[in-house]
């Protein structure tokens, strides 16, 4: 194991979903979710079946013991894209990625209540640190729904946090499948999955520019590769070393929505993410003080599904 280049494979990773959003939100004023999710679904596949015909794991990477699993992972977490990359064309890119933070906490919540993981002292004050990041992000779009004022940001923020839910009970089941499927596996049906699924929104959908069609199709290429380079971060350190760096994220957000979108996050934005990061990081050491091995549950998670 080299855990230098396990930190740099993580942070390839992040750039690479950082990139992806980016291109998602910059379609996102004409393109439909849906169609967001096809195309961010469809094109990963490639990637990943290359991937894994480089590795000579093409025949065993794709067997599975529990096809019904992939289909509820499938379900859930193509709500997750969904509603995130919904949340993408409502608020500035470091706000979703912020809101987005709260997944992991959350996922600490589910586990332990369908998995009857134990949740102690430490872990569940950091949680409910977390929460209150969460709850001062969003104070400022509550406070506008409190006062009987609806905008679409209100609304962007309810969307991307339901994202975050469903994306915590994904990864719920992703830790549970991991005791029987290949993590190439769950990444291969997902895909699969999703694809399939967002083809239910075709109605909605509209015809792409060739600027657009290019942002979309990259953004699946991108996806794919970035969760071909987090499955193989894991390979290379422990996940207690790499996890912390998801959080560079943020500063991927930060200088994306500044460049590129003219978005400048409030200071309100900044210290909920400050604390959400906090907390996640509290949880992630408490984690690897224990010994609670998360690498092969982590190789398939994103704040994008």
């Amino acid at each position: 194991m080299n855990p230098f280049r396990g930190i740099l494979l993580k942070l390839l990773s992040v750039t690479s979903f950082s990139i992806m959003g980016a291109l998602i939100k910059a379609t996102r004023d004409t393109v439909p979710a849906g169609e967001a999710v096809f195309f961010r679904s469809f094109f990963a596949i490639p990637v990943i079946l290359i991937w894994l015909v480089w590795r000579s794991e093409l025949k065993t990477g794709l067997k599975t013991q529990n096809a019904m699993a992939h289909v509820w992972r499938g379900l859930i977490g193509t709500a997750a894209m969904g509603l995130g990359f919904l949340g993408l064309g409502l608020l500035p890119l470091p706000e979703v990625t912020a809101i987005g933070f709260a997944a992991p906490i959350l996922t600490v919540i589910f586990a332990a209540m369908f998995l009857g993981e134990q949740v102690k002292a430490v872990r569940l004050s950091a949680v409910v640190l977390g929460l209150i990041g969460v709850i001062v992000i969003l104070y400022p779009r509550l406070s506008t729904v409190s006062q009987g004022v609806t905008d679409d940001a209100a609304f962007g923020a309810f969307v991307v946090l339901a994202s975050a839910v469903c994306g915590a009970l994904a990864s719920t089941f992703v830790r549970r499948m991991t005791t029987t499927e290949r993590t190439s596996a769950i990444v291969f049906y997902f895909s699969c999955t999703s694809a399939t699924l967002s083809l239910f929104t075709i109605p909605g959908w509209i015809l792409p520019t060739p600027t657009q069609i290019t942002f979309l199709v990259t953004s699946g290429i991108f996806g794919g590769l970035g969760q071909i380079l987090l499955t193989a971060c894991y390979r290379e350190a422990d996940a207690g070393v790499i996890a912390p760096f998801d959080y560079t994220s943020m500063l991927f957000a930060l200088a994306i929505g500044y460049v590129f979108f003219a978005e400048v996050p409030t200071l309100t934005v900044l210290i909920g993410a400050t604390i959400v990061i906090s907390a996640g990081v509290l949880i992630i050491w408490r984690e690897r003080k224990l010994g609670l091995e998360r690498s092969r549950q982590r190789k398939v998670m994103t704040p994008q599904g």
